[in-house]
């Protein structure tokens, strides 16, 4: 699949990406080089191949659910424009 410089100019719009027409003949040849490559990729005979990682039966061990390094106001707001006591201090919004 190729793409023409009307479809480039569609996808630069939905991409809200502003393309000088000089820029346009750039673009084209760079998304049809990423085409080419997915075609390349769907290509390949995936049949009785096993994901690597992401599927199957693998699951994530349940981490402990603790609060840790609290208690350290100083070092958080050392920073902070404005501080109200441990917090930090933020305009009030009024709309």
């Amino acid at each position: 699949m190729s793409l023409d410089l009307d479809q480039v100019r569609r996808i630069a719009s939905l991409a809200r990406i502003r393309l000088k027409e000089s820029e346009l003949g750039q673009a084209q040849a760079e998304l049809n080089g990423i085409l080419g490559w997915i075609e390349q990729l769907q290509a390949v005979d995936t049949d009785g191949i096993e994901p690597m990682a992401g599927g199957g039966a693998v699951a994530l061990r349940p981490r402990p659910d603790a609060v840790t390094d609290g208690g350290q106001a100083e070092r958080v707001l050392a920073n902070a424009p404005d501080r109200q006591g441990e917090y930090f201090g933020v305009p009030k919004v009024v709309e």
